[in-house]
C-alpha cells in the first residue's frame, strides 16, 4: 500500500519552468501538483477556494521572492497553517536560519534529490493532516461544551420561569430582545453572542422565593417585596463566579438586571456606568418583555404604553444611550414577541425557529 496520500496538493513556485518540470516529475506519480512562475501567482492559489496542502517554494524570484511570498501566507489566518518548504541553491546556515524564522517547515537545497523531496513532502503532509485532525477533534469538543454549558443555562432559566410563567417563553423571548438591542447599540459579534446566550438565567433566583410570593395575586406587602428583591443574589449565588465568560456573564446578569441608571436598584444600588452594559441591556430586555406580558399581578401592558414608560424612565431606570438602539431594534423585538407569545404554548428556540418544548 503507498505510504503517499494521492488526494493531497503540492503547489511547485519556482520562475525556472525547468526546476518546476524536475519537481512535478518526482510528485506527480503520488500526489495532486499546481504550478505557479511567480510569487504573486503562488499567493493568488493558495488564498483561493482549493488551497493546496503544501508548498514547495523557490527563494530567488523576481518581483516577490520566497522569502516574502512565505511571509505574506504566515501573515494570513486563511494560509497561515499551509506547510510552506523552501527549494532553492541557496544553502548557508544564515539563509536556512532566516526561512524558518518566517515560518517554513524544511528546507531543501539545489539540485534535489526525488528520494529527499518524497521523504520530506510526505513526513510534513503527514504532520500537517495530524495537526488538522487535531484541530477538528479540538473544535468539536468546544462547540460540544459550549452548548452543554448553554443548555444548562438556558434549562436552569426555564427552571425559574415555569415557576411564575406557565410556558417559560419569557426567557426566549428576553434573550432575543437582548441580541437585538446589543446589535443596534453597536456592541460586537462576540458580545452580541454572549449576552444572547448568558441573559436567560437573569431570573434563576427566582427558585429561591417562596411561591406565595411569587404566584401571589396583586400587591406585594413590604415585607414580601424585600423577599423578593432578594432573588438576583438568590440567582448569582445558584450560578458562582467561573473564569468561563459565559457563566461569568450570566452570574453578572442575574446580580445586576434590577440595578437602575440613578442608584435606586436592587441588590447593591449600583448607579450609571457602574451597572456593567450587559446587565443594563438586560434590564431594559427584561422590563419591556415584563410590561407587554400578563403576570399574575398584572395586565398586559400595549407596545405604545411600554414605550412610552420606557423613554420616560430613561436616566432613571434606564441608560439613556440604549433607548435609541431600543427603538431601532422594536420592530424585530415585535416580531420574536408574537412567534414567541405565551398564547403559543411552551416553545424552544432553535436556531430563531419555535419549536413545542415537546419537539
Amino acid at each position: 500500500m503507498s505510504v503517499h496520500n494521492p488526494s493531497s496538493t503540492i503547489l511547485l513556485v519556482d520562475d525556472m519552468a525547468d526546476n518546476i518540470d524536475i519537481l512535478n516529475a518526482v510528485l506527480s506519480p503520488f500526489y495532486r501538483t499546481r504550478v505557479a512562475l511567480s510569487g504573486e501567482k503562488a499567493l493568488k492559489i493558495a488564498q483561493g477556494e482549493n488551497p493546496p496542502d503544501l508548498i514547495l517554494l523557490d527563494v530567488m524570484m523576481p518581483g516577490l521572492n520566497g522569502y516574502q511570498v512565505c511571509e505574506q501566507l504566515k501573515n494570513n489566518p486563511d494560509t497561515r497553517a499551509i506547510p510552506v518548504i523552501f527549494v532553492t541553491a541557496m544553502s548557508e546556515v544564515e539563509d536556512e536560519r532566516h526561512g524558518l524564522e518566517l515560518g517554513a517547515v524544511d528546507y531543501i537545497t539545489k539540485p534535489v534529490s526525488p528520494a529527499i523531496v518524497l521523504a520530506r513532502v510526505r513526513t510534513h503532509l503527514a504532520l500537517y493532516d495530524q495537526k488538522r485532525e487535531l484541530a477538528r477533534q479540538v473544535g468539536e469538543r468546544t462547540a460540544e461544551l459550549f452548548n452543554t454549558r448553554q443548555q444548562i443555562i438556558r434549562r436552569l432559566g426555564r427552571a425559574a420561569e415555569f415557576r411564575d410563567n406557565e410556558t417559560g417563553n419569557h426567557i426566549i423571548r428576553m434573550s432575543h430582545f437582548c441580541r437585538l438591542i446589543g446589535e443596534a447599540a453597536g456592541l460586537g459579534e462576540k458580545s452580541v453572542e454572549i449576552l444572547y446566550n448568558a441573559s436567560p438565567m437573569h431570573d434563576v433566583g427566582k427558585i429561591g422565593i417562596p411561591d406565595h410570593i411569587l404566584l401571589k395575586q396583586g400587591t406585594l406587602s413590604p415585607d414580601e417585596w424585600e423577599v423578593m428583591k432578594c432573588h438576583p443574589q438568590m440567582g448569582a449565588d445558584i450560578i458562582g463566579q467561573h473564569t468561563d465568560e459565559l457563566l461569568q456573564t450570566a452570574w453578572m446578569i442575574a446580580l445586576c438586571h434590577h440595578e437602575k441608571w440613578d442608584g435606586s436598584g436592587y441588590p447593591h444600588g449600583l448607579k450609571g456606568e457602574a451597572i456593567p452594559l450587559l446587565a443594563r441591556i438586560a434590564a431594559l430586555a427584561d422590563v419591556f418583555d415584563a410590561l407587554t406580558t400578563e403576570r399574575p399581578y398584572k395586565q398586559a401592558w400595549t407596545v405604545d404604553a411600554a414605550v412610552s414608560h420606557i423613554e420616560a424612565s430613561a436616566g432613571s431606570h434606564f441608560d439613556p444611550a440604549l433607548i435609541e438602539p431600543f427603538k431601532r431594534a422594536l420592530p424585530q423585538m415585535l416580531r420574536i414577541r408574537e412567534q414567541f407569545a405565551d398564547s403559543h404554548g411552551a416553545l424552544e428556540d432553535v436556531d430563531g425557529v419555535a419549536l413545542p418544548a415537546s419537539a
